[in-house]
């Protein structure tokens, strides 16, 4: 009964292919829209968060921080120290080790072409915490941050901002002044967002403080802590935190002088974000589905009235009520599965089309969860305006439906 059912639908729906058509267009918009906005924010989402994992779940960040307001007048001077970082791999057990980073901007030339680049002095470790390696040449060592050499490692985007050869470790740029030689260049990360991720210049945190000077250091350094696991970054966390405290000799009326970030945190947040933007717009485009809801409705009205005289055929063979029930709800829910499966091969064409011609955009990506969504509530909708039509139709009576013209 129900493969026959099937079939009579799909063949009513095939005889008035236009007006099934322009019926199913509000469903095809409403899942088509749906489709395409979260194929997109979750393109978007995706790589961000790819991007903030590869920095390792068991990293937590603690940068110098000053609070608004009261809370901060009450602090003295905001600082963050290479000593701090080594405290902490001595005084926290969960803590395995730390790279201090001190990121200032400055002029970068090499012979006539010149840039403002971010640069940060860091130490070896850097690249193994940050998961971030060279790809050519080497990255600095123990010797060149301890004897405080003039070398850097730069990012791949500067090779081509500053015209420097295509290898090139071994030349030299002038970094606030003074020359330091290229020994390595990072392997590329692209762009995010329209940021190019691979313009900037490492150099040895010994070097950077004798740059910038001591206090300036102590002001604009930040400490990258790895912490052994992921799973004790929470507990890490509130260690670290009770560790500067006390190093720092906060009062406990005071609040910190130092802010803490997990990558879990940020990643968390983000994904909280971005979740909450696709439900709200696309709960904002699901409209469209009840807006064809209600034309799939209106179409099955008139469908039962021009098939009057069909009921009263079929009751009058023996079908009983149930049975002319299930022949109109079926066609109303094939008629919008049939707009949902179009707006959702629809909607996924847009999102990808739309994230390639959104200038650098990561791309798109459409989760299992919003296809089963999208086609679910076809189905719902299907179901819930197809029955008013289908109750009357199963109402009608037999000798008055086949008198009816």
């Amino acid at each position: 009964m129900l493969l026959e059912n099937l079939v009579l639908a799909l063949r009513s729906l095939w005889t008035n292919k236009m007006r099934s058509f322009l019926t199913t267009l509000g469903i095809v918009i409403g899942v088509g829209a749906v489709i395409a906005v979260v194929s997109i924010v979750q393109g978007f989402s995706q790589v961000i968060t790819e991007e903030i994992e590869s920095l390792g779940s068991n990293s937590v960040i603690v940068s110098p921080y000053r609070p608004p307001g009261k809370e901060g007048e009450k602090l003295g001077r905001i600082e963050l120290t290479q000593e701090d970082g080594e405290a902490l791999v001595r005084g926290v057990p969960l803590v395995e080790a730390v790279a201090p980073i001190l990121q200032l901007g400055a002029q970068v030339k090499a012979g006539e072409e010149s840039a403002l680049y971010p640069v940060a002095g860091t130490t070896p470790i850097f690249q193994d915490l940050r998961n971030y390696y060279v790809r050519e040449g080497r990255f600095f060592n123990e010797v060149d941050d301890r004897e405080r050499q003039t070398v850097c490692v730069i990012g791949h985007g500067v090779i081509k901002d500053l015209k420097l050869p295509a290898r090139p470790v071994g030349q030299e740029l002038q970094v606030q002044g003074r020359s330091y030689r290229v020994i390595g260049v990072m392997e590329p990360k692209g762009q995010l967002l329209g940021q190019d991720m691979d313009k900037f210049v490492l150099i040895p945190y010994g070097t950077a403080t004798a740059m910038y000077g001591r206090e300036a250091s102590r002001e604009n350094t930040a400490l990258l802590v790895h912490v052994r696991t992921a799973t004790d970054v929470t507990r890490a966390t509130d260690e670290i935190e009770n560790f500067l405290r006390i190093r720092h000799r906060l009062r406990s009326d005071q609040p910190n002088d130092f802010q803490l970030t997990s990558q879990t945190q940020i990643l968390k947040s983000f994904s909280k974000f971005a979740n909450g933007v696709t439900y709200v717009v696309a709960g904002v485009v699901s409209i469209a589905l009840l807006v064809g809801g209600i034309g799939i409705m209106n179409i099955m009205l008139v469908s039962v009235t021009e098939r009057t005289r069909e009921i009263g055929v079929r009751k009058a063979v023996g079908a009983r009520r149930s049975h002319i029930l299930a022949q109109f709800v079926i066609e109303a829910i094939v008629l919008a599965l049939m707009g949902g499966l179009t707006g959702i091969v629809l909607g996924v064409g847009v999102g990808v089309l739309a994230a390639r011609l959104i200038p650098n955009w990561p791309g798109a990506f459409v989760p299992f969860w919003a296809i089963a969504l999208s086609f679910g509530f076809s189905s719902m909708v299907g179901l819930f305006f197809g029955i008013y039509p289908a109750a009357k139709a199963a109402r009608l009576d037999p000798i008055e439906s086949l008198r009816y013209e």
